[in-house]
Order: C-alpha cells, then sequence, then structure tokens
C-alpha cells in the first residue's frame, strides 16, 4: 500500500555509543510527536538487534543496509535474509548508489536481492538515478528506465506492490546540491508510468517511492508535495533528531 515514508540511512557513521544515543532520542521523538508517515532507519548492521529493542514498539521500522542474494554459505562479510528475519528487521536497503559505485551492484544482482527479502517476507527499498554524466547527455530517463525493469520487472504484480522504490540521483547525494521539485517530480512520475505500463495504473498507484538527493528541512515540505513523491531517503540530515524530525514534520 502507497505510504508516506521518512528514511534515514545512517551509512558507516556513529560508534555504538552514539548510535545508541541518537536511537533513543528518535525513540523519544516518536513517543511524544504524532506523526503523518511512516519513520525507518537503515543503521549499520552491528547495531540492528539494538535498534529492534529501542523500538520494540515497532514505532520506527529497522532496515539493514544491505543484504546478500545468497540463502547462506561462504560468502564472508555478508547478510542473508534469514539473519535479518530472525532478529527482527523489517527489511533491507538495496543497490543503494554507493553500493553500486563501491561494490559494483549490478541491476541483475539487486534483482536477485529484491526476490530475496521478498520471498522472505521483508521489504526491499530498492535504489535507482543516474550520475551527472548521464544526465547531462540526456540519458537520465532510459537510465532509470534501464534499472527499473532489470531489478523489479520480474516479479509478480503481488510482490512488486511490496517494493519502496528510492530514486537517488547519484549528482545530489552528499554534494549538497538537490534537484528542483520539477526534476525530482519527473523521475517518480516516469518510474511510477513504468510501472503502470508493466502492471497497470492499479498497481503502480500502490508504491510508494522515495526521494533520496540531499533532503534537508528547508526543503522537505516542497518536495513531498509533489504528486509522485511519497518521502525521502535521508543521508547526513538522519544523523542529527534535530534535522531528522523537521524533515518528518514537513508532511504533517
Amino acid at each position: 500500500m502507497r505510504k508516506n515514508i521518512v528514511a534515514g540511512n545512517w551509512k558507516m557513521n556513529k560508534n555504538f555509543q552514539e548510535a545508541e544515543s541518537l536511537m533513543k532520542e528518535l525513540a523519544d521523538y516518536k513517543k511524544n510527536h504524532k506523526t503523518q508517515c511512516e519513520v525507518y532507519i537503515a543503521p549499520p548492521s552491528l547495531y540492528l538487534t539494538t535498534a529492534k529493542t529501542i523500538f520494540a514498539n515497532n514505532e520506527v521500522e529497522v532496515y539493514s543496509q544491505d543484504v546478500s542474494e545468497h540463502a547462506s554459505g561462504a560468502y564472508t562479510g555478508e547478510i542473508s535474509t534469514d539473519m535479518l528475519q530472525s532478529v527482527g528487521v523489517n527489511g533491507s536497503l538495496v543497490a543503494h548508489s554507493e553500493r553500486r559505485q563501491y561494490h559494483g551492484e549490478t541491476d541483475i544482482s539487486a534483482g536477485k536481492k529484491v526476490k530475496a527479502l521478498l520471498d522472505a517476507g521483508l521489504t526491499p527499498v530498492y535504489c535507482n538515478g543516474e550520475t551527472l554524466d548521464q544526465r547531462k547527455a540526456g540519458k537520465h530517463l532510459d537510465i532509470v528506465k534501464e534499472q527499473t525493469e532489470t531489478a523489479l520487472f520480474g516479479l509478480s504484480a503481488e510482490e512488486i506492490q511490496k517494493v519502496v522504490i528510492a530514486y537517488e540521483p547519484v549528482w545530489a547525494i552528499g554534494t549538497g546540491e538537490t534537484a528542483t521539485p520539477e526534476q525530482a517530480q519527473e523521475i517518480h512520475a516516469h518510474i511510477r508510468n513504468l510501472i503502470a505500463e508493466k502492471y497497470g495504473k492499479a498497481v503502480a498507484d500502490e508504491i510508494s517511492i522515495l526521494y533520496g538527493g540531499s533532503v534537508k528541512p528547508e526543503n522537505a515540505k516542497e518536495i513531498f508535495s509533489q504528486p509522485d513523491i511519497d518521502g525521502g531517503l535521508i543521508g547526513g540530515a538522519a544523523l542529527k533528531i534535530e534535522d531528522f524530525s523537521k524533515i518528518i514534520e514537513a508532511f504533517n
């Protein structure tokens, strides 16, 4: 079902004491404020069990930053869907641009991870988006089309409705640059139209599509007001409760 979502990707930040403190601040905030969106966090994997303990009342959903496409075996450093499921995690990010850039993530491997998560009853947050060179070359619509179709279009209509998509223009991540609301809306509408062409409008209208490119308290409300943008995948601003809470409140 299509939902408004603000998700915080903590990346490789915070030692344990700092992470625990931020989680407790977020739990207190959620306890004392009625929010108009769902809230997710994706802390480093070392802290997933702590997060599930702190958010035991499910006021915040907890996600891994990555997951293996393999069920088990000799894959040093990897985390399986069964492991995530066993500690109560809600799902995982898949194919974040940094996983693509630094770890060779492909659309094909991303599709396998999405399917593994769905088969385990977990929620995939599938990330896609173009680089600056691709946008300058006018290829951004084609790039996002290829990414979306390769990773997701092997799914059934029932399965794809359970996927959250996060469009993240690579050129606007951690750079201080932000796509204009109109640029972001164009791509979000493009993704929804691609899904509608494959699965029908009713299915496309059920899918939450988040924007993941330098969302800040100052621009969140304008970005989230676009008709096909259902929230944000937040990086740096998710590491301070003052900023993250203001982004959450953009839906109020």
